[in-house]
C-alpha cells in the first residue's frame, strides 16, 4: 500500500485504535466488577485473571500510543524513554499474565486433585510477582543503558564554520525521538525471539494439551455409555452425539479465537522483524499501520473472551441491569395507568 503523510498516519491510528481502546477498557471494567462484587469468586485463580484483566485494561489505555512507537517525534532523552518504555513493560506484563493464567488453568485440568499444591497456589505472592516484575526489568533496560541514544553534542562537527551553520538545526534533528535510538536491534530480537514467541509457543502448547486431555475423556466417557447401554440392553442414545457436538464446538470457538487474536498478531510480528532484517522503513505504509492497531488490539481481546464466556464474571453487572430494565418498565406502566 502507499505510504501516507504524517496527519494521514495520525488520523488513520486514532481511528482504528480509539473504538478498540474503549471496547476494551470498559469490557474489562464491567468484567472487574463483577468478579469484586461476588465474593465466591476471591479465589487464587480469580486473582490470577483478575491481575490479567488490569493488565489488559493498562493495555487498552496505552493501545492508541503503541501503533506510534513507530513513528518519529521531537522529544528529548527523558520522555522519549518514558515514550517507549511504559507501553512495552505493559504490553509484556500483559503477556506474562495471559501465559500464567493458561498455565494456572492448565495444572487444575492436568492434575485437578493435586493443583492446589503446586507453587502457583501456595506462594501467590511470588508468583504474582513475576508477572510484573520480569516485564519491569526488562522494558527499562534501555534506561540503565542498553539503547541507540546518541548526544547532540556527539553529533556536531568539530569544524567551527560548519558548527554555526549546522546551529539553528542541530535541535530538531538531534532531538528527533526514535525506536531505533531506545531499543537496539539485540534487544528487538531477544524481545521478539526470547519472550514473545516462547510466551504464544507456550500457551499455544497448553491449550493444544488441554483439547487432547478432553478429546481423552470424552472417548472413555462415550464407552462407558456405550457399555452401559448393552448390559441394560437399551437402544444408543443420543447422548454420545451430544458430547461430541459439545467437543466439536469447543475446538472451533479454540481455532477462531486463535485465527481472529493470535493471526493478526503474528502476522504484525513477522512484518516488524522482516522490516528490522532488510532495514526498509515501514512505519509510513497503511497496512503496516493497520496490522500494529489490529494485531495488538485483537491480543488484547482474549482476556474479554475468558472473561465474558464465564457467567459468574458478569452475573452481577447482569442482575443490575435486569433491576434496572424491571424499574424503567413499572415506571412505563404506571405512566400508562395513569393516563
Amino acid at each position: 500500500m502507499d505510504p501516507l503523510d504524517e496527519p494521514s498516519r495520525e488520523k488513520l491510528i486514532f481511528y482504528l485504535t480509539v473504538p478498540l481502546s474503549s471496547i476494551i477498557i470498559f469490557s474489562n471494567l464491567f468484567i472487574i466488577v463483577g468478579i469484586a462484587c461476588n465474593r465466591q469468586l476471591h479465589n487464587t485463580p480469580n486473582y490470577f485473571f483478575l491481575s490479567l484483566l488490569v493488565a489488559d485494561l493498562c493495555t487498552g489505555i496505552t493501545l492508541p500510543f503503541i501503533p506510534r512507537m513507530a513513528l518519529d517525534r521531537q522529544l528529548d532523552f527523558k520522555h522519549c524513554l518514558v515514550m517507549y518504555i511504559f507501553p512495552n513493560f505493559l504490553f509484556l506484563s500483559f503477556l506474562f499474565n495471559l501465559v500464567m493464567v493458561h498455565y494456572e488453568r492448565y495444572l487444575c485440568i492436568v492434575s485437578p486433585l493435586h493443583h492446589s499444591q503446586f507453587w502457583v497456589h501456595r506462594c501467590f505472592p511470588l508468583a504474582l510477582l513475576t508477572v510484573w516484575l520480569p516485564p519491569l526489568l526488562y522494558a527499562s533496560l534501555p534506561a540503565f543503558g542498553w539503547n541507540n541514544w546518541v548526544e547532540p553534542n556527539a553529533n556536531k562537527s568539530s569544524n567551527p564554520n560548519k558548527m554555526q551553520s549546522t546551529v539553528g538545526n542541530s535541535s530538531k534533528v538531534d532531538e528527533v525521538c526514535s525506536y531505533k535510538q531506545v531499543f537496539p536491534k539485540a534487544f528487538i530480537y531477544l524481545e521478539v525471539c526470547g519472550l514473545v514467541l516462547p510466551a504464544m509457543l507456550s500457551i499455544m502448547g497448553m491449550t493444544g494439551r488441554v483439547l487432547w486431555i478432553a478429546h481423552k475423556q470424552l472417548q472413555n466417557i462415550c464407552k462407558l455409555h456405550r457399555a452401559v447401554d448393552r448390559l441394560q440392553q437399551q437402544q444408543p442414545t443420543d447422548h454420545e452425539q451430544q458430547l461430541n457436538l459439545r467437543y466439536a464446538k469447543c475446538v472451533a470457538a479454540v481455532s477462531l479465537t486463535f485465527l481472529v487474536c493470535w493471526v493478526p498478531y503474528i502476522i504484525y510480528q513477522l512484518m516488524s522483524v522482516t522490516a528490522l532484517q532488510s532495514g526498509v522503513s515501514l512505519p509510513s505504509s497503511s497496512l503496516y499501520i493497520i496490522m500494529s492497531c489490529t494485531g495488538i488490539g485483537s491480543m488484547a481481546i482474549i482476556p474479554l473472551i475468558l472473561g465474558l464466556a464465564n457467567k459468574q464474571y458478569t452475573e452481577p453487572i447482569r442482575r443490575v441491569i435486569h433491576k434496572l430494565r424491571n424499574r424503567w418498565r413499572g415506571g412505563q406502566n404506571n405512566r400508562d395507568i395513569t393516563l
